[in-house]
């Protein structure tokens, strides 16, 4: 145990708990049975942007990764693509192990430094909501840890109402200790990617419309330009994919998979770096870059799921101030309320590094999971800017308003 400072991945809101490092479960009931009022909170890789895997004044369990002989522990079925998998497991981990075997997790956010359980914890969504749903669709087993130390393997069927829980509680019901996921079947470690230049904000929602060529696609994601005005005002770049096949690549290894870290980012950013004018320039190239008309290439797999992830600690871009993701949804039928919000982040001249639409699917039975049908739109922003807090309280109410 060692008292220690703590923050999510986007480095705010530091707070202090006594931090255990653990996979051993008799070490972690008696941990929850000396916790006092604060209680225990499960921390995995930390890649929360926010206070999520944080107790002040409690104490956390950061649960440790123990490798078996053969490397992780993790059981991988290759006829069925059923993994039995610890908690503490990284997708980037399970990947390594399955992608060469023919087998892709069945949903990833833009990170692969993830675990297991905080992939659980927080039913992440990916590219693909709209196709496949969230993360916890696809697990057909949790074994958890009671806050009374009991721990009881749950399914959907043999214990519906704590499997859904589970599901999107952030650690709520217990310590997620082991998972049971269905795997999706790919042919080879390419994606297939389609990228298109979008000249406004209709064009981007006509592209993505529910009962356009959207649907034909299980991966699709729009980058959006924040700060472009006028008649450009919501311009974006388009991107879709699927899985590659063995004839779109051209190699003789089509599961070759060897992600690698490509830069590391400098140890001190100095505040202000990402800031309107040097956003601004960024959105401009970035923008011209993309092909005018639709254009297909292949892809890996990090290049097109996890492009943030060649940067090795790209949050430090931000300086010490850090930097804040913010998101919502609002339903299909409230187009006008997500125009509005654009507008009106436009207008201010806020920027987002990395401002992104997706359109969601069918939500899920789990009660506190984020996901539900419509469309998100997610923005990164560094904590600094000036303003923000209120012009992010006013959003909130036109976000509300939608229902």
């Amino acid at each position: 145990m060692a008292l220690q400072r703590l923050s999510g991945w986007g480095r705010t809101a530091w707070t202090v708990a006594d931090l255990f490092h653990t996979s051993d479960v008799h070490e972690m009931q008696r941990i929850i049975d000396g916790s006092g009022p604060r209680g225990v909170i499960a921390r995995g890789l930390g890649r929360s942007y926010g206070a999520a895997a944080q107790n002040a004044g409690g104490n956390v369990i950061e649960i440790t990764a123990e490798g078996d002989p053969n490397g992780i522990d993790a059981f991988l079925d290759s006829a069925t693509g059923e993994l039995d998998v610890a908690s503490s497991v990284s997708l980037d981990s399970i990947l390594r192990m399955s992608v060469p075997r023919g087998w892709f997790v069945p949903v990833t956010p833009g990170t692969r430094f993830i675990t297991v359980g905080g992939a659980i914890a927080s039913d992440v969504h990916g590219k693909n909501h709209h196709f496949d749903g969230s993360f916890g669709q696809h697990v057909s087993s949790i074994t958890l840890m009671l806050a009374s130390g009991e721990i009881v393997e749950m399914t959907p069927q043999s214990h519906p109402e704590w499997f859904w829980a589970t599901v999107g509680g952030m650690g709520l019901t217990g310590i997620v200790l082991r998972a049971k996921v269905r795997m999706l079947r790919i042919e080879s470690s390419r994606v297939r990617v389609e990228t298109e230049r979008l000249v406004n904000f209709d064009a981007v929602c006509e592209a993505m419309s529910s009962d356009g060529a959207d649907n034909d696609y299980r991966y699709s994601v729009c980058w959006i330009d924040l700060l472009a005005t006028g008649s450009s005002m919501g311009r974006g770049v388009l991107t879709r994919g699927e899985h590659a096949s063995v004839a779109d690549v051209k190699d003789d290894d089509v599961l070759a998979y060897d992600p690698r870290l490509k830069v590391p980012a400098p140890g001190w950013v100095p505040n202000g770096l990402l800031n309107k004018w040097s956003i601004k320039a960024f959105n401009e190239v970035w923008y011209r870059k993309a092909p005018a008309t639709r254009h297909v290439s292949i892809e890996s797999i990090p290049q097109f799921f996890h492009p943030l992830d060649g940067v090795h600690q790209w949050n430090r871009l931000y300086g010490k101030q850090g930097f804040i993701q913010y998101q919502f949804i609002v339903p299909l039928d409230r187009i006008d309320v997500l125009r509005a919000v654009i507008e009106t982040f436009s207008s201010a001249g806020v920027a987002s590094f990395l401002a992104v639409l997706k359109r969601m699917g069918a939500q899920n039975l789990a009660p506190m999971s984020f996901p539900t049908e419509g469309w998100t739109l997610t923005l990164d922003m560094a904590a600094g800017i000036k303003g923000l807090p209120e012009l992010l309280a006013k959003v909130d109410n036109m976000v509300l308003d939608a229902g």
